[in-house]
């Protein structure tokens, strides 16, 4: 060991009066560097062992120049996505106490299962590993093994109380709804409700029935239910809004449901209603259309109201539409589909649409409310192309009924989360899909229980901003 110089020796001495034990210095190469130096009792040795931490350079006028501080490594034992669980949790949240009290030993795995096909379609055998890439916000713990999950889409598919009480819940919070049907198909043997019925698709494959009532203003979904396949429109309404228990809503149908028993049935129920009548309805000759008009996305409409015995009849014609199915039905007399005195029954009818409701209300007012349909046949869109939902391989009808409504749940989030972009005025810009993929990008380290440094992109931190969800709050200045 080299000496250390006399001026070394004094600044070390000077330290020790003042109090500050175990400093050493050192000289290597005419450089004085300074330790801090303690002893060790090794255990498994059983020896002493001496340990020293390096503190910096030391100057003859500057005194000690403190060195960069030498950490051990740290171990990473976990990456989570949190940005994308956080933001599903956050929409989420008005549904979980109800989710809870609905379904108090399934309503972890419930949750898990909508929250991953909020992300992507996940086949029941990757849930588990799916899940282990996101961050548990809740702490849940769910049991996603395959079997354990398959139990639970039959015990919460035959709970049918648990599901009309979460719909009741949510239905609450609209006053104008539409209610819709679509189908999907099953080749299962053992799915007694998929039956041969009518599809647009004039697909014949046995088919289960969806019915969907969705919130007219917002289009988030109220309620699903899946029926046999052969039920027809008007059977599905009575048994979908007895059990959800409806009343004093606006309900908006389109002219499947039409019928004299369903209209009673609705005033029974003390239900408005807003629904078109078949184009052959002696209702037409009720009402004409007068001189007054308005405009709906720059086409002329011109419109008639009457009263009919209690309730109102709203004829409208839409002069661009009229124009569209004359040449139509010129085409099919063409090609020798129709005859001419076929058409001539139908033109006084062409681009006429007439409604009836119980609402006494301007005519543009209806025709508005009527053409808000348009929001269930959005959510039957997600439901086919974004959840993938009607794509499904179960086996039995309790599972298909409780696959319907994790499904439904997903759906509520997604629609929830384009609402929040509507609002933001950001929804021209951004799918909800696109906004999950961008916040996915926001990690959490951990290393065992220790949360380390993490970094929320800037694009992710201006979109919680302008959505408004503050889901980051403690990077914020």
């Amino acid at each position: 060991m080299v000496e250390v110089e006399e001026w070394a020796r004094k600044w070390l001495l000077a330290q020790r009066a003042e109090g500050r034990k175990a400093l050493e210095v050192k000289k290597l190469n005419n450089t004085h560097y300074v330790y801090r130096s303690t002893t060790i009792w090794l255990k498994d040795e059983k020896r002493r062992r001496k340990v020293s931490e390096y503190l910096g350079k030391l100057d003859p006028e500057l005194g000690l120049i403190e060195g960069e501080k030498r950490t051990a490594p740290v171990r990473v034992t976990s990456v989570k996505e949190q940005g994308n669980a956080l933001l599903l949790d956050r929409l989420f949240e008005d549904l979980v106490p109800v989710l809870e009290e609905a379904f108090p030993h399934d309503w972890r795995e419930v949750y898990a299962l909508a929250v991953l096909r909020g992300l992507a379609p996940t086949p029941l055998h990757l849930a588990s590993g799916r899940w282990d890439k996101i961050l548990d916000v809740r702490e849940l713990r769910p049991r996603l093994d395959p079997r354990h999950l398959s139990e639970t889409l039959q015990a919460v598919g035959l709970d049918r109380s648990g599901q009309a009480e979460l719909f009741r819940q949510l239905s609450i919070k609209g006053e104008e709804l539409v209610y819709d049907l679509s189908c999907f198909f099953s080749r299962s043997d053992e799915v007694l409700m998929a039956e041969k019925g009518q599809n647009r698709g004039h697909v014949h494959l046995p088919q289960i029935n969806l019915a969907l009532l969705c919130s007219a203003e917002h289009g988030l979904p109220m309620m699903v239910r899946a029926l046999p396949g052969s039920v027809r429109d008007v059977a599905t309404i009575y048994a979908s809004l007895e059990e959800v228990g409806l009343e004093n809503k606006v309900l908006i149908l389109d002219r499947g449901f039409w019928g004299e028993g369903v209209l009673q049935f609705l005033e029974h129920r003390f239900l408005s209603f807003v629904m078109p009548a078949r184009r052959n309805s002696d209702l037409y000759d009720r009402v004409r259309v007068g001189e007054d008009e308005f405009l709906y996305h720059d086409r002329l409409i011109h419109c008639g109201k009457a009263s009919d015995g209690g309730r109102w009849l709203y004829r409208f014609e839409d002069t661009q539409m009229r124009v569209d199915e004359e040449r139509n039905l010129a085409k099919l007399v063409n090609e020798g589909k129709l005859t001419r005195e076929e058409k001539v029954q139908k033109k006084d009818r062409m681009g006429h649409i007439l409604i009836v409701s119980d609402l006494d209300r301007p005519p543009e007012a209806v025709y508005l409310l009527y053409k808000r349909r348009d929001k269930v046949e959005k959510q039957f869109e997600v439901w086919k192309t974004t959840l993938q939902a009607d794509r499904t391989w179960l086996r039995d009808d309790a599972s298909i009924f409780g696959h319907v409504f994790v499904s439904f749940l997903s759906l509520y989030l997604l629609a929830r989360l384009e609402q929040a972009l509507r609002t933001a005025g950001l929804l021209s810009k951004y799918s909800a899909r696109h906004i999950l993929d961008e916040f996915s990008k926001a990690y959490l380290v951990k290393s065992g229980d220790q949360v380390l440094e993490y970094e929320v992109p800037k694009k992710v931190r201006d979109l919680d901003r302008k959505l408004g969800f503050d889901l980051f709050p403690k990077l914020r200045s």
